[in-house]
């Protein structure tokens, strides 16, 4: 049976009595996890090329988002720390685990401190070498995303990490991601370094349904990590990449079943399978760089006039 992870994110807006109401409907639903972000609107970083974009002779160098809108929507969403006392009492009483993704340097003592063992690590930190040396001296477990890095990076922190517990995530940073750029066969390629392989699921709900999901856990992955939502689509950012109550629970029975059929069930409606299966090597593609040049630094430690990056120190 795969473990499930209801990604709350910031569908929450910053409104505790919303995100409460995630918690319980995600216990309800039956996932294994509830998860939110340790986003701080002050560690984001101003950084000159985003606040055009940057585009030569036709081709896209770098996005456009621009430091000051961008600050301006994550500073409602932050949860302080006594926020994150509470997520994980709430948690305890909806018998669901609670569980954050850490972005910076500077949050890891805090967050280490509270009363869970589990961490997981974005996409973009998995080259993050200091902080994942950092954080498996914290944790007992760390769940670490793969999108946007290199084979070489995925080597690295796998060896950085020999000995101890860790779960590693297939995605791919493309939002929405394109059921024809899936991939899933890099689950396997995974498999080299842990037997713990999971997939986090960034397709578009309207469009694509559990389609990738359940592939997915076709494929053997032991954990699905999906953004969950209580609110309208439209509602919130990510609100088109987020499965609601009634499609986790949906999800959560579909890691219950024997492969066999989940294999019916695709063969009857997922079409789309073994274009989604891919190959397990490939190069990243051209949106999949991009945002890995915007979000790899997008927050940082500050401390003083310094600003410590999670895979160096930049003065």
């Amino acid at each position: 049976m795969a473990i499930i992870i209801a990604e709350c994110c910031q569908n929450h807006k910053g409104d505790l009595k919303i995100l409460k109401d995630m918690i319980w409907a995600a216990a309800e639903a039956g996932a294994d996890y509830a998860k939110v972000q340790s986003i701080l609107a002050d560690d984001l970083t101003f950084r000159e090329r985003f606040e055009e974009g940057v585009v030569e002779n036709g081709v896209r160098k770098a996005i456009k988002r621009p430091y000051q809108l961008e600050y301006e929507r994550l500073k409602p969403m932050n949860l302080d720390d006594n926020a994150f006392r509470w997520f994980i009492e709430e948690c305890k009483k909806a018998r669901i685990k609670p569980l954050t993704t850490v972005f910076t340097r500077s949050r890891i003592p805090f967050l280490s401190s509270l009363d869970w063992q589990e961490i997981k690590v974005a996409s973009y930190d998995c080259a993050s070498f200091p902080m994942i040396r950092e954080l498996k001296e914290h944790f007992r477990h760390l769940f670490i995303s793969t999108g946007a890095v290199f084979d070489a990076d995925v080597r690295a922190t796998a060896s950085i990490l020999n000995g101890n517990s860790f779960t590693f995530l297939h995605c791919v940073t493309i939002y929405p991601t394109p059921l024809d750029d899936l991939n899933l066969a890099r689950i396997d390629w995974l498999r080299q370094f842990t037997p713990s392989v999971g997939f986090s699921d960034h397709t578009s709900v309207a469009r694509d349904g559990l389609k990738a999901s359940i592939g997915a856990l076709y494929f053997g992955a032991d954990l699905v990590e999906r953004h969950f939502t209580i609110l309208p689509t439209e509602e919130t950012k990510d609100g088109p990449i987020s499965i609601n109550p009634d499609q986790l629970k949906e999800l959560v029975e579909f890691s219950k079943i024997p492969a066999e059929e989940i294999k019916d069930y695709i063969n009857k409606h997922v079409p789309e399978y073994d274009k989604m299966v891919g190959v397990p090597n490939r190069a990243l593609t051209g949106v999949e760089l991009l945002n890995r040049d915007y979000y790899r630094g997008r927050f940082a430690s500050k401390t003083g006039d310094r600003m410590v990056y999670n895979w160096g120190e930049i003065e």
